[in-house]
This record gives C-alpha cells, structure tokens and sequence, in this order.
C-alpha cells in the first residue's frame, strides 16, 4: 500500500489561529482526495493544548514549528531572521518531498518571499505569480486573473510571462486546450495603455503559443472576458480586494445560499496558487476561517493530483521558445 500524499497546513498563520486552521483540517479531513492527509505544521505544544482543551484526540500527524512570523513583521526581514517558522518548516518539508502542497494564511509577503528562497522558481519562469480563480458574474465559468499581488511592479515582458504561465494552469486545472488570453487594459484598442500595457500587447501578439485576444476593460471582467487576464499585482490586488467587497455588501441583503452571492464568498475559493515555484503552494487571506482552509487543503490535494507542477515544469519552455 502506497503511503498518503500528505498536505501541510500552516497552523500558525492567520488572524485566527490556532482555531481556523486546526477546524479547517478537521473539515477537510473527510473530503481530501484519495489518498491524502494533512499534516499540522506548527508549534506542538499549541497543538496539543488545543485538542486537549476539547478534549479531542488529535487525528493528524504535526511538524513541530517553534516560530512563527506574524501578520505586521516585514516579510524579507522575517523570513530571515525566523528560520524555524512554520512558513520555512512547512515549505523546506515541501522542497524536501515529504509534503506535497502546503497551505498558509499568515503573512503573504513572508509566503511569497520564503517560496522564491527556498522553493526557488521553476526553471524557465521569470517570476511566479499569485492567480486568483474569478467568477463570472453572469454564468458559472471561472477565469484567471494574474498577477494579483505576487509582483507589484511589473515590466511587459513578465506581463507576457504570466500569459504562460496561467495558460498552463487552465489547461491542466481546468482542461482547456487552448485558453485564451486577455490583458488588463484602459481600453480594448490596441494603441492604448501606458508603455507597459502597449508593449506587453506586441509581446503577446507576437507568441504563437498563447491564444491572446487583445485588450479588455474593467468593465468586461463580469462578462467572460477571456480564459486567462493578465495585469501587474498592484492593479490585481485591488480588483481582488473589490470584487471580495460584493460578498459582505450583498450578504445583508440576499439569502446567505443565494448561488449568486456564494460566488464572491471566498471561503469557496479557500487560497490562491502561487505559480511557478517548485512546490505546490496555497495563500490564503489573514481572514479565512475554517471554510477556507478546508477549501485551500482540497484544493492543494487536488492540484497535486492533477499534476500542474509537473506540468509547468514540462511547458514553460515550449511557451518560452514561442516569444
């Protein structure tokens, strides 16, 4: 019998730690694909005291952690002055095989930063990129959006990067041969943007492996825009953060199980991927409860199983010889 593909969890990230990610694994736990388990990654004693204070038995395996970095520490400082936080526990167990997908909460710079250290970026990727898997508002199709954070400030051609790069991710997520792909614009025609919008839109009409179909406004992203919308982080970030705004709006004002309201409640979505390093990784919000990392553990298992590790490491460099 083969042993379980095991799916780390940062306990210790979060603005509700221990509770929301120990409930979140508890949830999860049933539902994991098969051949999956969780694995606790953070301070033992923490553990422990919680399953004890409840007096439950505690079902997972923990890989002890006795730091952790919190939400407001600067990410670079504390990523290197912290070697034993459950972000570098959780991700050199990662790179070291025995975990193969590790999901955190906690400080998103200090996850970013940790992965492109330790993880490092895959071989032919410029730069990895945080996707957010967005609704359209008017039918059940998904897209993704990249970058949404990841990269604040980016040159065209890591705009045109980021076409592969979540071109891969549809295609072997989603199963859709050929994505297309849009970039984020202030208006559709091809002369507009700044310089940055402008000559990453000659760099993606000149690769022949990317099904890119020119610009898309704001206002075309409720409207099944494109498989795959590419922007820099900054603006990504800010649609993220508005389009997670609907959620507590409507919620006051709909019923909670409205299908329509539970397409912007990002417990569905759980985390976002971070693609392109060499290990499978999950960011989740500060916020998330145990919903969503119930749905960040399912989904780390899930992209494992497919195989998009695999996948960007065997595409990248047919996508790169294209440009």
């Amino acid at each position: 019998m083969s042993s379980p593909v095991y799916i780390g969890i940062d306990v210790m990230g979060g603005d509700y730690f221990p509770e929301a990610p120990i409930e979140g694994a508890l949830l999860a736990k049933d539902h994991m694909p098969d051949g999956s388990a969780i694995v606790l990654v953070g301070n033992e004693t923490i553990i422990q005291n919680y399953f004890k204070q409840r007096g439950m038995k505690n079902p997972f395996k923990i890989l002890p952690a006795p730091q952790y970095i919190t939400m407001d520490e600067n990410p670079a400082k504390a990523v290197k002055a912290k070697p034993q936080s459950s972000i570098h526990i959780g991700l050199k167990a990662l790179k070291e095989g025995k975990l193969k997908g590790f999901v955190s909460a906690g400080n998103t710079g200090a996850v970013v930063v940790a992965s492109v250290l330790i993880l490092e970026p895959i071989e032919g990727v410029l730069r990895p990129t945080i996707g957010l898997i967005y609704p359209e508002m008017l039918g059940n199709r998904k897209f993704l959006l990249c970058d949404v954070g990841a990269n604040i400030d980016c040159k065209p051609e890591i705009l045109a990067h980021f076409a592969c790069l979540g071109s891969i991710f549809m295609k072997t997520i989603y199963g859709i041969e050929r994505p297309s792909v849009a970039l984020l614009n202030i208006g559709e025609e091809e002369g507009k943007g700044n310089q940055q919008t402008k000559q990453a839109y000659q760099l993606l009409k000149q690769m022949k492996n990317i099904h890119f179909i020119g610009n898309i406004e704001g206002r075309d992203l409720n409207h099944n825009p494109a498989d795959v919308v590419v922007c820099d982080g900054f603006i990504g970030n800010i649609i993220l953060k508005y389009g997670e705004s609907f959620y507590s709006v409507l919620k006051s004002r709909l019923d909670a199980s409205d299908p329509f309201l539970q397409k912007f409640n990002f417990s569905r979505v759980g985390g976002l991927p971070l693609i392109g390093v060499n290990g499978n990784v999950l960011i989740g919000h500060g916020i998330s409860g145990p919903e969503a990392f119930k749905n960040m553990l399912i989904s780390a298992a899930t992209y494992h199983q497919l195989g998009l590790l695999q996948a960007i490491r065997n595409q990248i460099h047919q996508f790169n010889r294209s440009s």
